[in-house]
């Protein structure tokens, strides 16, 4: 199932990279929540899923592009969660950076994770425990580094002033910074490129499911400012809390003081 998952989203991918290479064909329009979304997103929620209904037709789905209202999902415990285009700002600003995410979410937790990003041709995905990285055709084991200064990831939408991400540096101490867009930056702590992620904007459980799949087979972890581990049970609000990725073990104070 996982290898045929993988095909979903690279099928999207490929889907959506024949609108962003030619802007003539992008169509923008404006969400309830003032988000944009484009023609290209919503080619590749209808490929994802007609692909997932297929492939598991017992499995409901939750995508960004198409929320099921709560009466309906208030008792899934098992279920497919999808960003059919994550970055969606990013593509239209030209950036390569956006991905295409695909998670599978069993009890809260997510199983099964696919991250991929078409215009870099990077695939990431993982099964419980295990990640890996596929590029070139080569695909590479993933395993979180603990490199000192930390590489620090920041989203694009925090280049604005942030009281709380500044706070969050200053206690950090020395550190590095890189601006990533997307779930890539799950991926790359994933992966050892980079140490933490700290978020203190606003993101949905569709942003970051799949990313966390990957983050926490590669040893890393994903959790509130109190130290507890994101989860994607049911809940009227599909916001997240504030979280941060960390490819260093933190205990609950330690994630108290940094917040």
């Amino acid at each position: 199932m996982l290898r045929k998952i993988i095909q979903l989203a690279r099928k999207a991918g490929h889907a959506i990279m024949k609108v962003y290479n030619n802007l003539d064909d992008q169509q923008i329009q404006v969400k309830s929540d003032y988000s944009p979304v484009t023609n290209a997103d919503m080619i590749a929620h209808h490929i994802i899923v007609q692909g997932l209904k297929y492939i598991t037709p017992e499995v409901p789905i939750l995508s960004e592009e198409e929320p099921s209202d709560w009466s309906i999902r208030e008792r899934w415990q098992y279920y497919w969660l999808v960003d059919p285009l994550d970055g969606t700002k990013e593509f239209i600003d030209g950036h390569g950076d956006f991905t295409v995410n695909i998670a599978l979410i069993k009890n809260g937790n997510p199983v099964i994770g696919v991250v991929y990003a078409p215009v870099l041709d990077l695939l990431y995905f993982a099964h419980e425990k295990k990640a890996w990285k596929e590029v070139n055709k080569q695909k590479i084991k993933l395993c979180v580094v603990n490199n000192y200064p930390p590489l620090v990831l920041i989203s694009r939408s925090h280049l604005k002033y942030n009281e709380s991400l500044t706070n969050f540096l200053k206690k950090l101490g020395e550190h590095r910074k890189m601006i990533v867009g997307s779930s890539l930056k799950f991926c790359l702590i994933a992966e050892g490129k980079a140490q933490l992620y700290p978020r203190y904007g606003p993101t949905n459980i569709w942003d970051t499911a799949a990313g966390h799949a990957i983050a926490i087979a590669a040893g890393a972890q994903v959790c509130d400012y109190k130290g507890n581990t994101l989860n994607y049970l049911p809940n009227k609000s599909t916001l997240n809390t504030y979280f941060i990725v960390s490819s260093y073990i933190l205990d609950k104070d330690h994630f108290v003081n940094l917040a």
